[in-house]
């Protein structure tokens, strides 16, 4: 939906994470990491958003090894490279509105990875915590519990984190292993269970009640 809007994919995942990540700064290569797009893409596209005045550009100095080496032989030094950030400008007048666009567009895509979540094995326990429900931090962003297939796990959270641009952590157990932390009252799996969190799937629950 916002690719039709914008007219432009590359666009939207630059937006998506400036807005995700507000008070960061990225160089070029590491927003083509993020987003998975190609540098001069990248490039146009930030200079499009400079000119709306929706991001603003902070520049600072990177010296090299090679230089400090120099410089701790007491030699002339090199010229230092300086290096351009950019981030969000948040004094926009086009941030509040953006960041409402988003956020319901978020919304679906969320929905859209949860429904590719489900088809990379049997979910019996599914989780949203920590960066989807604003509680960072948090050990994990994702408790899985079932039998999935690993390869297709990665993929599916590898390519929302290319739309979102931003990391997501996640941790899985077998059901085997889940029933035996929560039985033993292991640390990690209780601070997951006790922090702020969506639960989207829960046979474990239902199955423990429908015995009692």
């Amino acid at each position: 939906m916002l690719e039709q809007l914008f007219g432009s994919k590359t666009r939207v995942r630059l937006l998506r994470l400036f807005l995700n990540n507000a008070k960061g700064a990225f160089f070029v290569r590491e927003l083509s990491r993020k987003i998975g797009a190609q540098i001069n893409a990248i490039r146009n596209e930030l200079e499009n958003l400079e000119e709306m005045g929706i991001i603003s550009v902070v520049t600072d100095v990177e010296s090299s090894e090679e230089d400090a080496e120099i410089a701790a032989k007491g030699k002339v030094r090199r010229s230092a490279q300086q290096r351009k950030y950019y981030r969000l400008n948040t004094e926009s007048l086009l941030y509040p509105e953006m960041r409402a666009l988003f956020m319901k567009s978020q919304v679906m895509l969320e929905k859209d990875f949860i429904r590719k979540l489900s088809a990379a094995g049997q979910i019996s326990y599914l989780a949203l915590t920590g960066f989807f429900v604003s509680e960072e931090p948090c050990p994990t962003d994702l408790l899985i519990v079932g039998k999935l297939n690993a390869d297709k796990l990665s993929r599916v959270i590898k390519d929302f984190e290319r739309s979102i641009g931003r990391e997501v952590n996640y941790t899985t157990f077998t059901p085997q292993e889940y029933r035996y932390r929560r039985d033993v009252t292991d640390r990690f799996l209780y601070s997951i269970l006790e922090s702020r969190k969506l639960v989207v799937v829960d046979t474990i629950t239902e199955r423990a009640v429908a015995a009692a």
